[in-house]
């Protein structure tokens, strides 16, 4: 079965009429903050004393909502919530599952302008950035609604004379979902339904510094009919939290998007097998990167720049596909540098509510904090070029940051920083430059920039990434047309929006008869 899909269009925001449908939905989001939002365990709306203030991180002062936060006894009851609704829906038909995604896409698609006004709001991302999260998180719910129709009848296996053979995918119980705050809509829905439509049941715990988005999600899927005890809510959860889900013995699976350190704990911590507990439990996880851009001798300039600059700074640099280094080759180095820099002070850094603004701010204290740090670290080992200056008298504003001269081993060669600072490092042939490329423990996207067909295809080969662009930036992937997930460090190659994602969800059960 062939599965018809095409992704969901991205909105062009030099048409005035869109301008202006997505201000009015920036208009009516503005009247909505400061809301208070419950957990839900069992399809009961549960309030707690102890709140998430939901802040803006481009206008410190505004509250975008107050969330409340799961304890432990209250995690319990949607771990006991989500068992016992798995019970009946592993039963429902495939295809009445995929229904409710299918509903809940043009749920979304009618409201997109308002989910992205909020992605504006809580995460502080540009009107570009925001409505490619929303159009993501509607392609994650088609593509996966038709994908799972082409596993319903499982797969084909021989039969011999005298008997029938089946192999046939099932569910595997109740997962943990841990969302991040980069794509607080795209992943955290797409992580969510995948485990739903094949049939399990999860507790979803999303970032704490965008939880409205996902309540609001959440709100979604309850108008498209999901079930109770299907998707319990449970924000706020603390490290001890957390590490009572993944340890806990009824837990299934866990599916993690989030860092090196928290995604290397979660996989510790779910290995080991508690009392009572009567299955391995499988681990998703996509952990981050420290994605190279590389520039050989013959490639369009032009191109080499904008690559470089667009994939190091959109969305500040808060991706994990981010480019957040430059590998150049010497005969052209100086020349990209500085075609870099100069569009590179082109970006406009301020409000993304503003139509104009390429660059909002980092998205919280913390954050601002450690990129500060690693501009620090940068004028030690390296020459700042462009940016280095911030400023958080309003919201958490950092200029796009361009160092050079860096030495492949360098800690800003190796570290990822998740803010917008790039650091640029000189090549002396194209050996030289994939093994710069592959010397991270990360390998998640990369991109070459080449007009040399032998390198390009020797790069197919060598560049050690999960996501590989040739003649582009590193980011950007779409759903259903490049599926997305590193190796290494960067996670469990669990390639989120491709062919093999949902089956990381089931397992898979053989039945033979004999006649």
């Amino acid at each position: 079965m062939v599965v018809s899909y095409s992704h969901e269009p991205f909105t062009n925001f030099k048409d005035e009429n869109n301008k202006k449908e997505f201000q009015e939905a920036l208009t009516y989001v503005n009247t909505q903050l400061g809301k208070t939002y419950p957990l839900v365990i069992d399809g009961e709306k549960v309030e707690t004393e102890e709140k998430i203030t939901s802040v803006n991180p481009a206008n410190i002062k505004e509250v975008i909502g107050y969330v409340s936060t799961v304890n432990k006894d209250l995690a319990e009851q949607a771990m006991q919530s989500a068992l016992k609704a798995f019970e009946t829906w592993k039963k429902w038909k495939v295809e009445h599952r995929a229904d409710i995604l299918f509903r809940a896409a043009a749920i979304i698609r009618r409201r997109k302008h308002e989910f992205s006004s909020y992605l504006v709001k809580e995460a502080g991302k540009p009107w570009n950035e925001a409505d490619a999260d929303t159009a993501e998180a509607i392609d994650f719910l088609e593509y996966y609604a038709r994908q799972v129709l082409t596993l319903k009848d499982g797969s084909p296996v021989q039969s011999r004379d005298g008997e029938y053979n089946q192999y046939n995918y099932i569910p595997l119980g109740v997962g943990i979902i841990i969302s991040p705050f980069n794509f607080p809509l795209a992943i955290m829905a797409g992580t969510a339904v995948a485990a739903i439509v094949t049939g399990n049941t999860i507790l979803l715990k999303p970032a704490d510094a965008t939880p409205v988005v996902a309540a609001k999600f959440v709100e979604v899927m309850e108008e498209a009919g999901l079930p109770k005890g299907v998707l319990n809510f449970i924000p706020g959860a603390t490290p001890e939290i957390g590490d009572y889900l993944v340890e806990h013995p009824k837990t299934r699976f866990v599916s993690f998007t989030g860092s090196r350190a928290v995604g290397c704990r979660i996989y510790e911590r779910a290995a080991k097998v508690q009392p009572g507990q009567k299955w391995l439990k499988r681990v998703i996880a996509e952990m981050g990167g420290k994605d190279t851009v590389v520039v050989d001798k013959d490639a369009d300039l032009d191109l080499a720049a904008s690559s470089i600059v667009y994939s190091a700074f959109g969305f500040a640099g808060q991706k994990c596909s981010a480019g957040s280094r430059a590998v150049v080759h010497q005969d052209v180095y100086d020349e990209v540098l500085e075609k870099a820099v100069a569009l590179t002070k082109t970006l406009t850094v301020g409000n993304p509510e503003e139509v104009s603004t390429y660059m909002g701010p980092v998205i919280h204290e913390a954050s601002y904090n450690k990129v500060l740090s690693y501009i620090e670290i940068g004028k030690e080992e390296g020459r700042l070029v462009a940016g280095g200056e911030a400023d958080n008298s309003t919201g958490y504003f950092i200029q796009p940051t361009i160092f050079a001269d860096v030495d492949e081993k360098a800690r800003l060669m190796q570290e990822e920083i998740f803010g917008p600072v790039v650091a640029f490092s000189k090549a002396r042939d194209f050996d030289h430059m994939m093994e710069i490329a592959n010397n991270t423990e990360y390998a998640l996207t990369g991109a070459l920039l080449s007009n040399n067909r032998e390198h390009i295809e020797r790069a197919r080969e060598e560049f050690h990434v999960g996501n590989l662009y040739f003649n582009r930036g590193c980011t950007g992937a779409i759903v259903g047309y490049q599926p997305f997930g590193g190796f290494n460090m960067s996670g469990t190659d669990s390639k989120a929006g491709g062919p093999d994602y949902l089956v990381l969800h089931m397992q898979a059960k053989t039945t033979s008869e004999t006649f």
